[in-house]
């Protein structure tokens, strides 16, 4: 859960994340590099004196050509292996289709007969204590963590966009159209998110909610909810 002061990202909760949070870092470090090198040429120019002496360039153009190139490569090889990463699903453990509405989501747990609710926003009247204003839901999504989930991302209306920011998440919802990510939750615990794509005049209170539990807990509830 972010908070007011938080420069950085939420703590990551998938290894997708916690991949999308180190090539942050790498890409920062690199354009750090890039602009002391600069700022140091720069000095150097305007401080040192000046040669009219001829210089053979040959050498310094193939430096600024070839250097270049390899800062390219050092960011895009880590950058294709996590969109790689991030759009393979194997075998996963659960199958969640989300749907979008004006302005609520609809859950449906496809490997469950009848495991189907809506999660609209609890209004701020029926908040109980200690919960997050416009991002607590009525219904959450529930979980095992540590088991590879697949969401199947849709919409019925307009675009709407299914994100978590702390699993790494985010997602189109298309109407007529099916869209498919993944996550793990590698530690229990509750993760909020939003509809990323402005949809309307109350884009803003649709949040999602999804809970990481044992799976003997996420079990009883399943069995609870489905009876």
């Amino acid at each position: 859960m972010a908070n007011h002061m938080q420069f950085g990202f939420q703590d990551a909760s998938s290894p997708i994340m916690e991949e999308l949070v180190e090539f942050h870092d790498h890409a920062l470090m690199t354009a750090l590099a890039i602009c002391s090198l600069v700022l140091y040429l720069l000095t150097l120019m305007l401080t040192e004196k000046l040669s009219s002496s001829t210089v053979d360039a040959q050498e310094i153009e193939l430096v600024w050509t070839i250097l270049p190139a390899i800062v390219l490569i050092m960011l895009a090889l880590p950058s294709l292996q996590i969109l790689y990463m991030m759009d393979e699903v194997n075998e996963p453990d659960l199958t969640l289709k989300a749907i979008g509405h004006q302005w609520y989501w609809t859950y449906e747990y496809t490997d469950f007969k009848d495991l189907t609710f809506d999660s609209y926003m609890t209004p701020t009247t029926d908040l109980p204590l200690g919960h997050f204003r416009l991002l607590e839901v009525d219904h959450r999504v529930i979980v095992p963590m540590e088991s590879l989930v697949r969401v199947i991302v849709t919409a019925d209306d307009v675009l709407h966009s299914w994100a978590v920011p702390s699993l790494g998440v985010k997602t189109d919802a298309i109407p007529g159209r099916l869209n498919q990510t993944s996550f793990t939750a590698t530690r229990p615990g509750v993760f909020y998110g939003q509809c990323s794509e402005i949809c309307g005049a109350n884009h803003s209170f649709m949040p999602i909610v999804v809970e990481s539990a044992p799976l003997a807990n996420f079990e009883s509830w399943s069995s609870l909810l489905s009876s």
